[in-house]
């Protein structure tokens, strides 16, 4: 067992503790996941400003789409530099032009000037996020990566209280533009602790499949904006066929992944392992509901019920705190026991909540009544982070960590891309079965408390709207029925189908 253990924690590639360098790309990672919670809380604010002569939700939503659009594209490719030049190297390169970003998305006076914006600083939290799990992947062996994990999904659940109250705050007190500002500060002091405590890893050459990210950028555009804008449009005949478009694009691309001779930008064989999978498809669901329920609560409690931004987000305190306070120990639990047997859990809590939203919506509740989804939900996604993404990279090898890292980066974000067009059209669809014939009213749709006479209607909306999640969700908890428990921890860096290695970890797993 000793010999075991000993070459399970040699093969580590740093000798000094990998935590510290965990915390300086944390900070990243949790700027990254407030700036997302932020504009949700401040969508209302900067439809105001920004678009105020339009009864369509659509464009403000494309504040989240442009930024979740280019950051999902360039995942992939985003891990493969990581792999190639250094994961602190890209990291940095990352954090920078996001910083610049938010920057230019503060200044914008125009709704136009500011998707862009959005878009530029999409493409820096792309070259950072893989370089979070790769580092994690390449530093801590499987049988202490629970818990770094764990600290990851800490850092989800902490993002979601200080991103819509650090929001709300700002909206209230200075305008939305400081939601982009407040980026600067933290900005510069997570750059420089990454220069100072990550280390420089050892780097793997590696070609990039040009044709791979054309096809992948294309199809994924063409759906997501099919999506974004067909009640706009009506649901035209053309939008249709871009959508059916960006679908045969993306089989083209699966097809072109599995015949390319040379080296693919998504190295399909990841998949044969069953649990990577299954979390790539649970994460998903997970992306799509967390970036769709968003918007019709917020909507809601700002529109309907007369909330300030702050004090809606203040309805997320439970959720914050619950999550972040037991991630960790989820995380270390996963290292010895059955995935199942968090995520199963987990994700019930997280569908159960938003029926429960959709209930007190529905039923005019008290706004106290809305602080116990908020809990469950804290429950829930303490069990659904870190054990998604524990249970995705356990036997990655580390040639293939930023690859493995950029899929299921992609995979999440691409749910959360196609959560945010497809919320979009169906708030659209229920405003319009709800509201008939509206008209001048849904003009106050981004400047405060509704007229009395439209808010039934738009409740019963918002309400409907949360379907749309719950169900993706639950097409999430099926999929990780069907994961399995690692029956050993493969020692970190050995072949993953080596079974002599394998069973040599299994004892240093018991062990710890």
């Amino acid at each position: 067992m000793t010999d075991s253990r000993a070459a399970s924690v040699a093969s580590a590639p740093p000798e000094r503790s990998p935590w510290p360098a965990l915390w300086a790309l944390v900070i990243g990672f949790f700027m990254i996941l407030v700036d997302t919670t932020i504009v949700s809380v401040a969508n209302p604010a900067i439809k105001a400003a920004l678009d105020p002569s339009t009864n369509n939700l659509d464009n403000v939503v494309w504040v989240t789409s442009a930024y979740l659009l280019t950051y999902a594209v360039p995942l992939p490719v985003t891990g493969r530099l990581g792999d190639r030049f250094g994961p602190k190297n890209i990291y940095l390169v990352g954090l920078a032009i996001f910083t610049l970003a938010s920057l230019a998305c503060g200044l914008a006076t125009s709704l136009e000037t500011l998707i862009i914006a959005r878009a530029v600083q999409g493409l820096g939290a792309a070259l950072m996020t893989p370089q979070t799990m790769a580092v994690i992947t390449r530093t801590f062996p499987p049988q202490r990566r629970g818990a770094a994990m764990g600290l990851w999904g800490a850092t989800a659940g902490v993002a979601t209280l200080v991103g819509p109250l650090a929001g709300g705050l700002l909206v209230d007190g200075l305008g939305w533009e400081w939601i982009f500002f407040i980026n600067i500060p933290v900005g510069i002091i997570g750059f420089i602790a990454a220069l100072v405590l990550v280390p420089q890893l050892p780097t793997s050459t590696h070609k990039f499949d040009l044709l791979g990210v054309a096809l992948s950028a294309v199809g994924l555009f063409l759906i997501v904006f099919g999506l974004q804008e067909g009640e706009h449009f009506d649901w035209a005949a053309w939008i249709w066929v871009m959508v059916v478009a960006g679908v045969l694009v993306m089989g083209l691309f699966v097809w072109t992944q599995a015949r390319t001779t040379s080296e693919p930008l998504v190295p399909l064989d990841l998949f044969r392992d069953r649990n990577f999978s299954i979390a790539n498809l649970a994460i998903a669901a997970v992306g799509f509901t967390v970036t769709s329920m968003a918007l019709p609560q917020m909507f809601y409690l700002q529109l309907a019920r007369g909330l300030t931004p702050t004090e809606s987000a203040l309805l997320l305190i439970p959720l914050a705190i619950l999550s972040g306070a037991l991630a960790p120990s989820a995380g270390k639990l996963l290292d010895r026991t059955d995935p199942r047997f968090l995520l199963v859990p987990g994700l019930l809590l997280v569908g159960g909540s938003l029926v429960l939203y959709a209930v007190l919506i529905f039923g005019d509740a008290p706004i106290w009544a809305f602080l116990i989804p908020s809990a469950l939900m804290g429950v829930g996604n303490a069990g659904m982070w870190g054990p998604l993404a524990t249970t995705a990279t356990r036997n990655l090898p580390p040639r293939q960590a930023g690859a493995g890292a950029g899929i299921y980066n992609t995979t999440r974000t691409v749910g959360s891309v196609v959560g945010s067009a497809s919320i979009a059209a169906f708030m659209q669809a229920r405003l319009e079965v709800n509201l008939p014939g509206a008209g001048d009213a849904a003009e106050s749709f981004g400047s405060g408390t509704l007229p009395a006479p439209v808010v039934e209607g738009f409740s019963t909306a918002m309400g409907q709207a949360l379907l749309l999640p719950i169900a993706v969700i639950c097409l999430g908890l099926i999929a990780v029925l069907f994961m399995r428990r690692p029956s050993v921890i493969r020692p970190h860096g050995s072949p993953r189908d080596a079974a002599p290695a394998a069973a040599q970890g299994a004892p240093a797993s018991a062990g710890e």
